[in-house]
């Protein structure tokens, strides 16, 4: 049963029907409402209001991908996200990095430095090295002493900014311990 609205769901944004589309978006399962907000983006359907209902969805996995959609929406709010549970905030930050807007370097910047899993500090850290915001500057280089996975994050996040700072946390990074940390310092330098 659900497979069968899970291809109808799918196939409403392929034949360019919204009004179908949109009936899948309460449906009982999680993954249905996921396909649906799809087709509705997929089709240029989808509205902020549709967004701001699956934003506050009781299913992670649906809002994680209205986190996702909502890159391309800057009217919708994501900072809230910031303080959802790994996977949405993950997500959620990644969708404001892609915006650049400079109004949530602030919540991205202690994401980075405190949220408890990595991946979400890595996400925050790449979001703030998109924005390229001087403000986030402090936490991209604190991001430079965390987990390998991170530490790469934070040294790539370092290309838009310059100065005394920069130049010694890459200088370390050369010398870091894992290679992929100081391949990425390589590289930036060399660019």
């Amino acid at each position: 049963m659900t497979g069968d609205a899970l291809r109808a769901a799918a196939a409403a944004g392929h034949r360019r029907d919204a009004d179908a589309a949109r009936t899948f978006l309460t449906h009982d399962d999680p993954e249905v409402r996921s396909v649906a907000l799809g087709a509705l983006e997929r089709m240029g359907q989808l509205s902020p209001a549709d967004l701001e209902t699956a934003l506050g969805d009781p299913h992670p996995g649906v809002r994680r991908r209205a986190c996702e959609l909502a890159a391309g929406y800057p009217e919708t709010e994501l900072l809230a996200r910031l303080e959802d549970e790994a996977a949405v905030a993950e997500m959620a930050a990644w969708a404001l990095g892609e915006r650049g807007d400079p109004s949530a370097v602030p919540a991205l910047a202690a994401m980075a430095s405190g949220h408890s899993d990595p991946l979400c500090r890595e996400s925050a850290v790449a979001a703030l090295g998109a924005i390229g915001h001087p403000d986030g500057l402090a936490a991209i280089l604190a991001a430079t002493a965390d987990r390998p996975a991170v530490r790469r994050r934070a040294v790539i996040a370092l290309a838009p900014f310059e100065g005394p700072e920069v130049d010694a946390a890459l200088e370390r990074a050369r010398e870091d311990r894992d290679w992929q940390v100081r391949q990425a310092a390589e590289d930036l330098s060399e660019s």
